[in-house]
């Protein structure tokens, strides 16, 4: 980053930081805070191992220190400045998913918001609908970046350890499934509605195919030969309605076993799109440090926003996490980007563009442009 785009930056992150509202988690006090600064030399240094004994401390520092990320532990901690986790006494911690385009998906970045959206909803479905998680208990978080954060503050999770998280985002991701299981009979909610309907798609995708074709596919699944394949591609009609019916258990053994017990390829994919894809590491780490809301995100200059679930239905993080305005402001781009932001599209070319503040903090802060002076 060149340094008249690196004092722009830093400006416009000051200026926010003079009225901005934060929203601090619970127990302030006993979390464990990081930031990373506008460095000159432009390394990104952590600075954690920081604790605040108010919230009066946590808004006056960051007002002063003008971080271009913050973040608080996802944790509480007897002594939460300690410099070392031993020494810091570990007593409990939020149960957080982070929910993150870049895990599913590349492509433009208003599609990528949108995408990730539909993961945010199919996590919360289950969470509420299968796993008995209660609305109240659950707070989102757009990142302000490319994703968004789900907390679940309450006493019956904030002891669980690493183990029990992992088996909760298995569960979510659809990690560890057992074909037998999910095909046993009367079962069909949940993960055994999910993982039937893939399959019968999947089926489904085998008997519209070409037979040779789909014979082909089959025989080349490990342990599945041709003879097998051609029986088994000539049996999916009655397979698929036994699976459909879900009154009976489906045996999973021979052929059949062996197809449903593929490690990657078309059924995989068709499970993972019924998975909600959250970023497992995140889930399952008990010192977690997260995105403060109601900072920015250094690296789009959106604002760390906190939603109720009815209020994520109608967010537009392109509108509603944008923070700067629409003074007129020379870029300088690198490559030809068209961007929708606070309600209309910018086409932009390689090269000087006049833009309207809001972008040019966007673009400046992911490394697409440099500062070019003002627009006027």
């Amino acid at each position: 980053m060149d340094a008249a785009t690196f004092e722009y930056l830093k400006r416009r992150f000051e200026e926010y930081y003079k009225t901005a509202t934060f929203m601090f988690p619970p127990a302030t006090e006993q979390r464990e805070w990081g930031f990373i600064f506008f460095e000159p030399d432009g390394e990104v240094r952590m600075r954690r191992h920081i604790g605040f004994g108010s919230k009066n401390e946590v808004e006056a520092y960051m007002r002063s220190m003008v971080p271009r990320h913050a973040y608080h532990s996802t944790a509480y901690y007897h002594l939460p400045s300690a410099s070392t986790m031993q020494e810091k006494v570990w007593s409990g911690a939020d149960l957080v998913f982070d929910l993150d385009a870049d895990h599913i998906m590349r492509g433009a970045y208003d599609v990528m918001l949108d995408r990730v959206k539909e993961e945010v909803f199919k996590l919360l479905d289950m969470l509420t609908g299968e796993l008995g998680f209660l609305n109240r208990d659950i707070s989102i978080v757009f990142s302000g970046g490319r994703g968004y954060h789900i907390h679940i503050r309450n006493l019956e999770t904030r002891q669980w350890g690493s183990a029990e998280r992992r088996e909760l985002v298995d569960y979510v991701c659809g990690i560890g499934i057992d074909p037998g299981f999910m095909l046993s009979g009367g079962r069909n909610t949940g993960w055994s509605a999910r993982y039937r309907s893939a399959v019968l798609e999947y089926f489904d995708d085998l008997q519209n195919a070409d037979r040779k074709d789909a014979v082909k596919t089959v025989g080349t699944i490990k342990g599945v030969g041709d003879p097998s394949a051609e029986s088994f591609v000539d049996s999916l009609k009655d397979t698929s309605k036994r699976i459909r019916s879900g009154k009976k258990d489906v045996p999973v053994f021979g052929t059949l076993g062996k197809v449903l017990e593929q490690e990657e390829g078309p059924l995989v994919e068709k499970i993972r799109e019924r998975a909600a894809l959250t970023d497992e590491p995140v889930t399952t780490d008990i010192k977690r440090l997260i995105r403060m809301p109601g900072s920015l995100h250094g690296g789009s200059g959106f604002r760390v926003v906190p939603l109720t679930v009815k209020e994520l239905e109608e967010f537009d993080p392109l509108v509603d996490a944008v923070v700067f305005g629409e003074s007129p402001v020379k870029v300088d781009m690198g490559f030809s980007l068209a961007m929708p932001v606070l309600g209309n599209t910018y086409s932009l070319e390689k090269g000087i563009n006049t833009v309207p503040e809001a972008l040019a903090v966007f673009l400046c802060a992911r490394g697409a442009g440099r500062y070019a002076g003002s627009g006027r």
